[in-house]
């Protein structure tokens, strides 16, 4: 199995197009060329982590956190990130970043954590879904197939899972070339109809300008007739975005739920942190990976009880409790980032290990590489 299938794969599942404008995704080092037969998983890429991952013969390493998120003018080995390029690439092995592009997904990581502490049917909070178009255009049957993979080459017709998807109709058109014409079909002056086949594609927003230019160039007519719809959200369709909320597959206390939340994550120095009421009832939980604070405003207007997050700084975590005392808002869970984001290792590997059978062997690391190692 080649580097390129490996990550391919896996991008194609958490696209580096959904990352963050500031963040630094994808292929770190390695020969896209390069063979893959073992691919170890892991939230930070630590010198300890690099180290069981050469240890088991990994050719690949995917981390959630990015090795090289500040700018840096080097690599020398003489500093610690350079150390751990250094060690994969003397090792032949290649180390891929999927970070906020893996947030936002299904089966993403703040969807893992939702459904690690017991969410049974996990919604997204703020939306990420990209806005999308819909392109109409007429062309004459002969050329219909030109014009739709045209559309596809640059992004169109991708839905969900699948890709190259549009619809074609079938119907006349009618129009009479002026002065000055150039017609592919008819002559100046005369009234044409043409059968032509109306083919339909939506893309994401962000690819307007692309789809357009490309179907203006496979498609025959000196004028081409088209239309650009712009598509609306349908509320609970949104399958990408920050955070999850849903109702806990059993009620319990804000106690039961700390707990709950103790057993399912990683025990770290950092513990389970409660800002409310022990006894107060939790049905209904909110979830927010990594560092939790940008979205403390907007959970104040949900219908919860709780917040499961990580990072609270303590301004913000003392704001947002006085105004939720005031307003009924969600009580406050408090992690470890690393083990919040720890979650999502087990779900991706399965993924893989479905995908690929028997090609490649996937594994889990069992390094623990949340930064506080004790607490008194």
């Amino acid at each position: 199995m080649r580097l390129a299938d490996v990550t391919g794969l896996l991008e194609g599942w958490y696209d580096p197009a959904w990352a963050e404008s500031w963040d630094a995704v994808g292929l770190v080092c390695g020969d896209p060329e390069q063979s893959v037969s073992k691919v170890l998983f892991a939230v930070d890429p630590a010198p300890a982590v690099v180290a069981e991952a050469l240890d088991w013969g990994a050719d690949l390493l995917v981390c959630h956190h990015p090795l090289l998120l500040s700018p840096v003018h080097g690599v020398a080995a003489t500093t610690s990130k350079g150390a751990v390029v250094h060690d994969l690439v003397r090792a032949g092995a290649a180390l891929l970043t999927m970070h906020t592009n893996a947030d936002v997904p299904a089966d993403g990581v703040n969807e893992s954590l939702a459904r690690a502490v017991g969410i049974a049917d996990p919604e997204v909070v703020l939306g990420d879904d990209d806005p999308l178009d819909k392109l109409v255009t007429f062309v004459p049957h002969d050329h219909a197939g030109a014009v739709r993979r045209a559309l596809h080459e640059v992004g169109a017709g991708r839905i969900g899972d699948y890709d190259h998807a549009s619809y074609t109709s079938t119907g006349e058109g009618r129009f009479r070339p002026l002065e000055g014409a150039n017609p592919t079909i008819g002559r100046v002056g005369d009234v044409e109809v043409v059968p032509e086949s109306r083919v339909e594609v939506v893309y994401p927003r962000r690819l307007r300008r692309e789809v357009v230019a490309a179907m203006k160039a496979a498609h025959p007519y000196e004028e081409v007739a088209f239309d650009v719809l712009e598509l609306g959200s349908v509320p609970g369709a949104t399958a990408r975005g920050h955070g999850r909320v849903g109702d806990l597959d059993s009620p319990t206390t804000l106690r039961g739920f700390a707990e709950r939340v103790s057993t399912a994550l990683p025990a770290t120095a950092h513990g389970v942190r409660v800002a409310g009421d022990p006894d107060r009832a939790v049905r209904r939980v909110v979830v927010g990976s990594g560092s939790g604070d940008f979205m403390l405003d907007t959970v104040l207007g949900l219908d919860a009880d709780a917040y499961l997050t990580s990072d609270l700084r303590h301004h913000r975590a003392g704001e947002y409790l006085e105004e939720a005392h005031r307003r009924g808002g969600p009580a406050l869970v408090d992690v470890a980032h690393w083990a919040a984001e720890s979650t999502w290792l087990p779900v991706v590997a399965s993924r893989l290990a479905e995908a690929l059978g028997d090609e490649v062997d996937t594994r889990v690391s069992d390094v623990t590489t949340d930064p506080w190692t004790m607490r008194l």
